[in-house]
């Protein structure tokens, strides 16, 4: 059992942010297949503020996806706190803020990972976004700076003293941005030095190896990101099936979904990304996913998934 602020989660195992990706449909679908709770594609502060149409739009949502975390990011603790507000309105579970994407153009704001080097702003925009909203708030970020700089532990006391809700520690450094490994023994760390509810990050490709994180690290709920592409069984309890046809009723789901909530403009783009990742791994995968790249129309592929079919 996971508490977040008032939120009580029966089920501690979380689809992660994953900016590109987790939009409405795909976190619905992963709702279906037993997530917890979803978090939104990081959104923009200035986005936000700045009633951006783009960024407007990432903050869809749907009753049947509840409970939903949305994830927020800048570095400018005021306008971090008028976004936060903005976002309150719309009544997410509960408010995220990304301190632990590695990318250059997030970093390069001083966004993102790059707070954890300037700790003394990441604590002013939790205040901040503390204070402006009554929603809770939680943060994601990574190890530290690089392996000379572990700071995980030091960064997680200064949320807790802020007013985060939870935190959640992705145990990569920043300079490992998506390789290599994890290191549990942060995540642990971390457990071990504040009374905050702590959901581990990474690596983890299936429920029994989020139980396994959660036991050797004393965290109370793990966070599921790149696994879950193409495979939202990483959420229930026997995994992804082995009988093809039930990959496809899943593909068919996402895409139904996709049609259902993504503009008609976007739906193609989205669609090929997301569904070929399903056939990863069957017989004539690699022929059948550039029959999706080549499809015209989300119609199309909908009719190629009729026909998918593997001969023993």
């Amino acid at each position: 059992m996971l508490q977040i602020g008032a939120h009580t989660f029966n089920n501690p195992f979380i689809l992660a942010p994953l900016a590109g990706y987790t939009d409405l449909p795909f976190r619905l679908i992963c709702k279906e297949f037993g997530a917890g709770y979803t978090v939104s594609e990081m959104i923009s502060c200035h986005g936000l503020v700045y009633q951006q149409d783009n960024t407007l739009r990432m903050l869809k949502s749907v009753r049947a996806e509840r409970p939903v975390a949305f994830q927020l990011f800048g570095a400018e603790p005021d306008i971090m706190a008028e976004a936060a507000e903005i976002m309150a309105a719309l009544e997410p579970e509960i408010i995220d803020i990304n301190m632990g994407c590695p990318v250059r153009k997030v970093t390069k704001k001083g966004a993102g990972a790059a707070l954890m080097a300037t700790p003394k702003i990441a604590e002013e925009i939790i205040e901040k976004v503390v204070r402006r909203v009554t929603v809770p708030v939680t943060v994601k970020f990574r190890s530290g700076k690089d392996t000379a700089n572990i700071t995980a532990v030091e960064f997680a006391k200064m949320a807790e003293g802020a007013g985060a809700a939870a935190v959640t520690v992705h145990a990569r450094t920043w300079a490992q941005g998506f390789s290599g490994h994890i290191d549990p023994m942060v995540i642990k760390a971390v457990t071990n030095n504040i009374s905050l509810p702590v959901i581990g990050n990474g690596d983890v490709q299936s429920l029994a190896a989020g139980r396994q994180l959660m036991e050797d690290t004393g965290c109370h709920g793990v966070m599921i990101g790149r696994a879950a592409l193409g495979n939202p069984w990483v959420f229930s309890e026997n995994g992804r099936p082995d009988d093809y046809r039930k990959i496809v009723e899943g593909a068919r789901r996402h895409l139904c979904l996709m049609q259902e909530h993504l503009p008609a403009d976007r739906v193609i783009g989205y669609v090929k990304s997301q569904i070929s990742r399903y056939f990863k791994g069957l017989k004539g995968a690699t022929g059948f996913r550039k029959k999706i790249f080549a499809a015209p129309d989300s119609a199309a592929i909908l009719q190629l998934l009729s026909e998918y079919t593997i001969t023993p």
